[in-house]
């Protein structure tokens, strides 16, 4: 038995030999970061043993920061979330230089800057509202709100109003234009800070110093963001014309009223895919126009190369290839009759 203790002790010693020490002997102490969990080892490292040993002593380096570092960590303050303990990181001191520009502030809208100019504060409304058809507090939005206009059974005709006037469809009517007037304010505001983002940072060039296409650009976007879209504004001395097609505004389709044209382009739309499986129709005019230019293309090509091989005749009295015509023949015997075309010349 006392042999079997004396191995196990001395295995015991030799694994503890194998273990490497937590205590670190700088000569230099570290700089912690421990918000970033960041260690600065200030001692130099030696050149010489860096050539020897290489890759070995970077590992015992990284090592033995690593202690340091997490013996530092045991030291901050914890507490428990539930059946975990967390420790609590001190706020970070290096300040890390960002991967991408920090993000533009969003452009106020036209309400934030009247409520800004007038010393508007927001409120925060109640989520609870009384409803005085029930005598109770209901929620003030969604479901089973407080009075709901939808419950009403009848509604009160004003003196003014016309009496045969539904004034449910007219409510109906009422709200339907709210919203599509907040709509159209929402899409004028992102329209709005995409202009105001275009026309202060052209084409994405440093503001400092814009270049003449920056600065070009610039004074286009801010003169189509006009009510005429530029057109009467006053142009700069040697500015160039508005670039064709640039001063058209996108027509949108209205949102209320009457659907027919757009029901209209729908169909045309369909019927036009429902077409493009078949054969396309032939227009026997164009193709027969477009032959005959061809065949009068290639004999004006098959002359040219023949007069070129007649090498120097000149011309005669009548016509190319002078000369007297052959005993009982006629004159351009051999010259092709004009082909004329309907309403076209040769």
């Amino acid at each position: 038995m006392g042999g079997c203790g004396e191995l196990l002790a001395r295995a015991e010693q030799e694994a503890a030999l194998r273990l490497k020490s937590i205590s670190v002997d700088k000569e230099q102490e570290l700089q912690f970061d421990l918000g970033n969990l960041l260690a600065l080892d200030p001692n130099p490292a030696s050149g010489r043993r860096l050539q020897l040993e290489g890759e070995a002593m970077l590992r015992a380096l990284a090592r033995d920061n690593t202690q340091l570092l997490i013996g530092q960590l045991w030291a901050v303050p914890t507490r428990r979330v539930g059946e975990v303990i967390v420790a609590e990181l001190p706020p970070a001191t290096t300040r890390l230089p960002r991967e991408k520009p920090k993000p533009k502030a969003r452009p106020s809208t036209r309400w934030e800057e009247f409520a800004r100019l007038k010393g508007i504060r927001k409120k925060k409304r109640a989520s609870l509202a009384w409803d005085e058809r029930r005598r109770e507090w209901r929620r003030r939005w969604g479901y089973r709100k407080a009075n709901d206009q939808a419950e009403d059974w009848a509604l009160e005709v004003p003196d003014n109003a016309d009496p045969n006037e539904d004034q449910f469809a007219k409510r109906a009517g009422q709200k339907k234009e709210r919203v599509a007037k907040n709509e159209l304010h929402r899409l004028r505001n992102i329209a709005r800070g995409r202009t105001l983002r275009e026309a202060g940072a052209a084409a994405g060039g440093p503001v400092q110093h814009p270049g003449k296409r920056e600065l070009s650009r610039a004074i286009l976007t801010a003169k189509l963001s006009t009510a005429s879209v530029g057109r009467f504004q006053d142009k700069l001395p040697k500015e160039r014309d508005n670039p064709r097609g640039s001063g058209k505004r996108r027509q949108f389709r209205p949102l209320l009223g009457d659907f027919s044209a757009e029901k209209q382009k729908q169909l045309e739309l369909l019927q036009s895919m429902a077409k493009s499986g078949q054969k396309p129709r032939l227009n026997l005019t164009k193709a027969v126009n477009k032959q005959l230019r061809e065949d009068e293309r290639q004999e004006a090509a098959e002359k040219r190369k023949k007069k070129k091989g007649k090498g120097g005749r000149g011309r005669g009295r009548d016509g190319w290839g002078g000369g007297k015509p052959k005993a009982g023949g006629k004159p351009n015997a051999g010259r092709k009759p004009a082909v004329t075309q309907r309403g076209k010349g040769k």
